[in-house]
């Protein structure tokens, strides 16, 4: 078994393992629910690029900590931040979350806990979602100013339509295990005693197809999917944050308040 751990200045760690043609790949900052710093994101952005050019991996398998997935970008974490460093973390974070949605191989992220955010876009990005009855998806994005990227909403829409997207972002309610899986969110909903065995069974048995099927596969599904163009363009959203709600809904966060937002124009 390979095993290549990257470290970071406050005890986060994310945790390459090869083995066997399997890649499993764990985001390790549990004290704070795997939440993930701009330097995390780098990192995994620079793990995905490594195994899109590993020819031995078959399958990956993106997981969290503990009983967590990721709740996404650290938000304290933009609290010192300018707005153009904010705007550059995310698309950072974006550059992430793409190095696996195009990998070629197949990919599962495995979801316990909450997975919100770029947390879920993560989840997302992956070909297939294995969730525990813990689980706990969504995108409480109103609350914090973010103007939510085409390719984040596309891969929403994709899977549960426009009308349960947008229901998604404008309540920001979290979806539990049971309902996330029945609207196609998850693939598969696993006791928590036999998911650990499930999931690398999953991935063993997708390991033995043929990787010239599954790689045309990935490539024709990718091709149905349908694209809208940009819409609302004329009005000049920021591509990830909105400059004056961003910074207050940040604050709030911080401050464990109601955020105070103004009429946008």
């Amino acid at each position: 078994m390979k095993v290549e751990t990257i470290r970071f200045e406050d005890g986060a760690k994310i945790v390459w393992q090869e083995t066997a043609g399997l890649a499993i790949v764990t985001i390790k900052r549990s004290w704070i629910k795997n939440a993930m710093t701009p330097e995390m994101w780098k990192a995994l952005a620079d793990i995905g690029r490594k195994i899109e050019k590993n020819e031995k991996i078959k399958t990956v398998i993106l997981r969290g900590e503990g009983k967590q997935f990721t709740v996404g970008s650290d938000i304290k974490a933009f609290n010192k931040m300018s707005i153009e460093e904010a705007n550059e973390a995310f698309v950072v974070m974006e550059d992430a979350i793409t190095s696996f949605e195009y990998l070629r191989i197949p990919t599962i992220a495995f979801i316990t806990g909450p997975s919100m955010g770029a947390g879920l876009e993560l989840a997302l990005s992956c070909d297939l979602r294995v969730g525990s009855p813990d689980a706990l998806l969504g995108i409480p994005i109103g609350k914090l100013g973010i103007t939510i990227s085409q390719r984040f909403s596309q891969r929403l829409v994709n899977l549960i339509g426009p009308s349960r997207t947008k229901d998604l972002i404008f309540t920001g309610r979290l979806f539990k295990a049971e309902e996330a899986y029945d609207l196609g969110l998850l693939n598969y909903l696993v006791d928590e005693d036999n998911a650990e065995a499930f999931i690398l069974d999953l991935a063993r048995r997708i390991s033995c197809a043929s990787m010239n099927s599954l790689q045309a596969a990935k490539e024709a599904v990718a091709r149905c999917v349908p694209f809208t163009e940009v819409a609302f363009g004329h009005r000049g959203y920021p591509q990830y944050i909105d400059p004056v709600d961003f910074p207050e809904g940040v604050a709030a966060f911080v401050e464990k308040r109601e955020p105070r937002f103004g009429r946008s124009t």
